[in-house]
């Protein structure tokens, strides 16, 4: 049970990732090709939120819950976890890099300014 419960952790935190990443250029070509939906203040509100939890807390160099959740899930069927960040573990097993935390907390920060930016630039409209 901890098996299924584990994965369905990680298919709700690749969700996240996939929502937080994929949402800023689909909001820069929406903002081009007009399309409404790209203003919708709930949807970029919850954005926003979201990559501010994720740059505040690798700047406070806090793990993810979802991570620790995961973590210990796994940790209960006795297999091996891994250390650190899920987007740190998960980019560099996919792109077979060793890079330093700093490094991701950069890339959270300025990709959380774009998203700030954008929000100004693409502006929200509350209906």
């Amino acid at each position: 049970m901890n098996t299924l419960a584990a994965d369905l952790i990680l298919l709700v935190h690749a969700s996240f990732v996939l929502f937080v990443v994929l949402s800023l250029p689909l909001i820069i070509l929406g903002k081009y090709l007009g399309w409404i939906w790209v203003h919708n203040f709930r949807f970029r509100l919850i954005h926003l939120i979201a990559i501010v939890l994720v740059t505040l807390q690798a700047w406070f160099g806090m793990i993810c819950p979802l991570t620790s959740l995961e973590m210990a899930l796994i940790e209960n069927t006795g297999e091996t976890t891994y250390t650190g960040s899920f987007i740190a573990h998960w980019v560099s097993a996919w792109l077979y890099y060793d890079l330093p935390l700093w490094l991701f907390t950069l890339g959270y920060t300025v990709f959380c300014g774009l998203i700030t930016g954008c929000w100004f630039w693409a502006k929200p409209q509350k209906k």
